[in-house]
């Protein structure tokens, strides 16, 4: 075979370095996601929780029972599997897990789905996915949304409370909720203990016979507490926390000393000025309405 002229290889050179170099050079185009990653950040009482995930569109396909067919592993999002974090134990629907870092995975059906927490939170899809890896796999009921149509896969935490929430998935015209439980009341009461044990100069009054109130514990201590932190504020602005006071005093069956306090914050903030008048005058008034 004979030789190329050597002009004719340098031609050959210049013209593949040329090509290279326009290739190296060309300008980075920035192209939307089919799927945006999303990052939600929740507290529920003491917890953090983060979850990250990709959100694919239904883009008029038949989603559960076609792109994602029933009995098959789904990573709960697009792209990477799905993490969701905690930072303190968790009650997973009824599953105790640790606090930690975790790819969500589900197994899906047409009544129920198989919500699954798996110690492999780092990869692509459900590819790799193995049952040895799980912590904790819980049975969640389909409901269906009827003619709703959720457009873009979203997972949210609803229904806070300070020692709980509920995980929901939605897409298409799916809903599947899981009930997350936190140890808070333990904790807390055990730290508002310890303070009012204390020496300490001052001391959480309303917060913690507030925190007592909601969580229904002692009563009695909630009270008490409670006209501690009324006498420590200007006699002007005692009404909100005499209204609260009511609010023990009625968890606590004591309708007689509920309506007395009710009746003097009622009182005080017909007297007062600004903002909150208006709005404590209404909430004594439908309190003392409920305690006839």
């Amino acid at each position: 075979m004979p030789f190329a002229p050597l002009s004719h290889c340098r031609a050959l050179a210049c013209g593949a370095f040329l090509a290279a170099a326009a290739f190296a050079q060309a300008p980075a185009v920035d192209i939307p996601a089919p799927s945006p990653a999303s990052t939600l950040k929740q507290r529920v009482g003491l917890t953090d929780i983060e979850i990250v995930y990709a959100r694919p569109g239904v883009k008029g396909r038949k989603i559960f029972g076609g792109l994602e067919p029933f009995g098959s592993i789904w990573r709960v999002g697009a792209n990477n599997a799905t993490t969701i974090s905690f930072s303190t134990a968790v009650n997973f629907g009824g599953k105790d897990v640790p606090a930690g870092k975790y790819a969500l995975f589900a197994l899906l059906g047409r009544e129920e789905w198989t919500v699954i927490l798996s110690s492999a939170n780092q990869q692509w899809g459900s590819y790799r996915y193995d049952p040895k890896d799980d912590v904790a796999r819980v049975a969640a009921p389909v409901v269906n949304l009827g003619s709703t149509i959720v457009e873009t896969f979203v997972i949210d935490v609803n229904h806070i409370r300070d020692d709980s929430a509920v995980l929901n998935l939605v897409w298409e015209s799916t809903l599947v909720s899981v009930p997350l439980k936190f140890d808070v009341v333990t904790k807390v009461q055990a730290q508002i203990e310890a303070v009012m044990a204390s020496s300490a100069e001052k001391k959480p009054y309303v917060p913690a016979a507030m925190f007592y109130y909601e969580h229904k514990l002692d009563l009695k201590k909630a009270a008490q507490w409670m006209d501690l932190g009324i006498a420590a504020q200007a006699e002007n602005f005692r009404f909100p926390f005499v209204y609260r006071k009511a609010l023990i005093l009625s968890a606590a069956g004591d309708k007689a000393g509920a309506r007395a306090a009710a009746e003097a914050s009622l009182a005080g903030a017909r007297k007062a000025q600004g903002s909150l008048k208006d709005e404590y005058v209404r909430l004594n008034e439908a309190l003392l309405a409920s305690l006839q």
